[in-house]
């Protein structure tokens, strides 16, 4: 059977079943369908559809059980070919806008708990591509905090502010602050971050500077805490694990996921599945095996863009749950949360 020459009937008991199996993670058999749809079905006419759909490869049944739950490529076909988009509550609206306040907050502090609140919202572990910073630097200042901590504050030409602390081992004698500060301002005129990170990094190699050993190691870790992988332009934050456990059913589900943690630790992968997102226009919805990254997992990503003030699509956020669900109202919350940070960037 082809996909598209699904009938009116056949999409409406294929679309309860959906429903069902993403209101109790259980197999949906026949008498419970007939129930559901209130009409003069009988359970065995319903089988009958029922085999068409495994036939599809929209469905199967599990283990010995006689109901059926759908397939990966079943709810690829759900997803974009059936679903009824819901929206986004005012109390959601609400909640996600108050994480998106800027003032006095960071990027990456906007960021982190923009995707904890839209994690906790939908119950899935959130994640979002932050964009290092590009603008053009104003003032870097190093500040003691006492105990071998220093505060680094790094501010923009655009206004905005960031704060980093370095820690040294207890007691170590730290350097004059003063003269870091001084040195390092007199070198980020229309400078960048990274551009000041390199600069500064050839000139301490070649030697070619007023500090001494220990103050060239503080300007060093000072200007790494911003830093990643090198070379690399954008950082990924992930929040909310734990949600993935509540959906925890059988051993097999515990051990797929133990393989996605692993993952997301490693984050390269994901990384670049994000990375491939933030060229892509809108939400995308990625669903089990459809991608490596997933395996067996089980999982979903949901992902979309968001821009800067120039309109440049400069990171992507979204959430990663079980395969099963709530699309209908995860993928516009997504959506809003992505536009909203694009309007908090302008």
């Amino acid at each position: 059977m082809i996909l598209s020459e699904l009938n009116k009937r056949s999409r409406e008991i294929f679309r309860h079943i959906v429903d069902a199996y993403v209101e109790t993670g259980e197999p949906v058999g026949s008498k419970t369908l007939s129930h559901l749809l209130g009409l003069s079905l009988s359970p065995a006419t319903i089988r009958g559809v029922m085999a068409d759909l495994e036939e599809a490869g929209l469905l199967y049944s599990p283990h010995t059980s006689a109901g059926r739950v759908p397939t990966d490529e079943g709810l690829r076909f759900f997803v974009h070919g059936l679903l009824e988009m819901g929206d986004v509550s005012p109390e959601e609206r609400d909640k996600i806008a108050q994480q998106c306040q800027t003032k006095g907050k960071s990027l990456e502090q906007v960021l982190e708990e923009t995707t904890t609140a839209l994690s906790g919202l939908t119950r899935c572990a959130g994640l979002v591509i932050a964009p290092k910073s590009e603008s053009v630097l104003k003032h870097i200042e190093f500040v003691s905090l006492g105990s071998g901590r220093i505060l680094v504050v790094l501010i923009t030409h655009d206004g905005m502010v960031e704060n980093r602390i370095v820690e040294f081992p207890p007691h170590t004698p730290l350097p004059d602050l003063t003269q870091i500060t001084n040195y390092l301002n007199s070198h980020l005129q229309g400078l960048t971050l990274s551009q000041v990170r390199e600069n500064i990094q050839k000139t301490l190699s070649e030697r070619q500077t007023e500090l001494d050993l220990l103050s060239s190691q503080v300007v060093q870790e000072g200007l790494a805490v911003w830093g990643g992988k090198e070379g690399s332009s954008t950082a990924l934050i992930v929040r909310g694990q734990s949600h993935l456990l509540q959906d925890i059913r059988h051993m097999e589900d515990l051990e797929r996921l133990k393989s996605l943690f692993d993952a997301l630790d490693t984050q390269e992968d994901l990384l670049s599945l994000l990375d491939a997102s933030i060229q892509a226009e809108g939400v995308q919805i990625f669903i089990g095996a459809e991608n490596r990254f997933f395996h067996y997992s089980g999982c979903a990503l949901i992902v979309a863009p968001y821009a800067n003030e120039t309109g440049r699509v400069v990171g992507a956020i979204g959430v990663i749950g079980p395969s099963r669900m709530r699309y209908q109202r995860i993928i516009p919350m997504v959506d809003y949360t992505a536009k909203l940070i694009g309007k908090t960037l302008s």
